[in-house]
């Protein structure tokens, strides 16, 4: 096998509470023609644990992008966003909000903290794999990214 045959994953950090959603990234991500490796968080709390390579995380990767919803346990999605964007070696990484939040205040906020875009879940199945297919492939197929 020459270097040339081996690709590299994307690194994915999911954090979401609902384990339903999980299950629904997972299988679209599965769909995606790009090797990834999806990585959860159930609360705000263990995806800082996990980006700060805290805990059982001492050698968790750091993720090539964020996939993060709002209302989370202990510690919430705005929080951690701005956790991410104060840290120097996070703060280049996409954070794409995908919340359920179409409120204004939310929005503004998740902006002013520098999140990368906002999309709110759609409640139907099929559009929810195609709004993450579009996700991976806009972030990681067409987007350059810093190492």
């Amino acid at each position: 096998m020459s270097s040339a045959d081996f690709v590299k994953p994307i690194e994915i950090l999911l954090v979401e509470d609902n384990p339903g959603d999980v299950q629904l990234t997972k299988e679209a991500l599965e769909d995606c023609k790009m090797i990834n490796n999806l990585h959860v968080a159930e609360n705000g709390e263990v995806a800082l644990q996990f980006l700060f390579k805290e805990n059982e995380f001492a050698n968790a990767p750091k993720p090539d992008l964020i996939l993060l919803d709002l209302n989370l346990p202990k510690v919430d999605g705005r929080e951690v966003l701005e956790a991410i964007k104060k840290d120097d070696t996070l703060k280049k990484i996409p954070v794409v909000v995908l919340t359920t939040s179409k409120a204004d205040e939310d929005i503004l906020k998740v902006y002013s903290l520098h999140a990368n875009c906002y999309i709110t879940k759609p409640m139907s199945i099929d559009r929810f794999f195609e709004v993450v297919k579009a996700i991976e492939s806009f972030w990681m197929g067409i987007v350059v990214l810093p190492h």
